[in-house]
């Protein structure tokens, strides 16, 4: 359930609900109570909305899986088939309809027992067992439209029910702690210790690289060697 504006109604895309929580219950069916009084006073529980926090699905095994269960399984579903093939075709024909009952319910029996020993034979006993799914919640949080909420309440706490004004559980989100600051801060700064200690000092820094000219203190090229000057205009090159 949620509302979009003053009138109510489901949204036609999947949106986050809305709303003042006034109360919050243990299980649904006490959310569900709680709804059905608003309604018995006839409160608009259009503009009320049932939120479960905190969802869980839960699978609950209900029994073991064995040859024999499953040809039983097969066996009623098949011949609830055959039974309506055969009133078909006996309201569809002249003759006895029970003439036309039995032989397909029969008949839907056994192929329903064929199917399903086929089909949990390829299973290769890998889910030897029967279940039932469930989406559950740990709270369920009863929200109300802001211009309602002080109605709502009244009525609740005329029932008996605790009522209490809080946010919304759904747009509740937790903040992230600060990270601690370090010994130098976010800035690289130094922070002030413990009274009467001296602030812890800025880390070295590395060397500045020094540069190496090419020529030593004679003149002379420290690498590879000096290639001879071009002769300038009516000069003689050197030998």
């Amino acid at each position: 359930m949620a509302f979009s504006s003053s009138r109510g109604g489901v949204p036609p895309t999947p949106t986050l609900p809305t709303g003042v929580q006034i109360a919050s219950f243990d299980t649904y069916l006490e959310a569900q109570r709680a709804v059905d009084l608003l309604s018995d006073k006839e409160f608009e529980v259009q503009h009320t909305t049932i939120v479960g926090t905190d969802l869980r699905m839960v699978e609950r095994i209900t029994g073991r899986l064995s040859y024999p269960r499953v040809a039983l399984a097969g066996a009623m579903s098949g011949a609830w088939f055959g039974l309506f093939v055969g009133l078909l075709f006996g309201l569809l024909s002249e003759g006895n309809t029970l003439v036309m009952l039995l032989p397909a319910l029969v008949i839907g029996a056994a192929f329903g027992i064929l199917f399903a020993l086929v089909s949990y034979a390829f299973t290769g006993g890998k889910r030897d067992f029967t279940s039932s799914s469930q989406v559950v919640a740990s709270r369920y949080a009863l929200l109300c439209e802001q211009s309602r909420v002080g109605e709502a309440m009244r009525l609740l706490g005329e029932a008996g029910i605790r009522t209490r004004v809080g946010a919304d559980p759904v747009q509740q989100q937790p903040v992230p702690p600060a990270p601690a600051p370090g010994p130098y801060g976010a800035q690289g700064t130094p922070q002030p210790g413990p009274a009467g200690a001296p602030p812890a000092e800025a880390p070295p820094q590395p060397p500045a690289r020094s540069f190496t000219p090419l020529e030593d203190a004679h003149g002379n090229p420290r690498y590879g060697q000096r290639r001879p000057a071009a002769p300038a205009d009516g000069e003689e090159p050197r030998s």
